[in-house]
């Protein structure tokens, strides 16, 4: 099986121990960690042409996964 890039540990290596212990203690963080693995396995899928989409579905894929980085990036720099 093929590496999926843009992994939550990858992006932020130096909070993976803190990733981990949110997902256990904090339902919203835990939600928007698993939503934001599904997406960025979709987008892997069709960017490997493994399940190809519409590039404009796609590039909306794409966006909904950075606004969640861009959210969980929030509660990690303030946690």
């Amino acid at each position: 099986m093929s590496h999926t890039p843009h992994e939550l540990a990858e992006e932020f290596p130096d909070k993976v121990e803190l990733m981990s212990q949110l997902k256990q203690t904090d339902a919203h963080f835990a939600r928007l960690a698993d939503e934001y693995h599904e997406i960025n396995r979709v987008v892997h899928r069709a960017e490997t042409n493994i399940e190809p989409m519409e590039d404009l579905a796609e590039g909306e894929m794409r966006k909904k996964r950075a606004a969640l980085k861009d959210e969980i990036w929030a509660i990690l720099s303030k946690a």
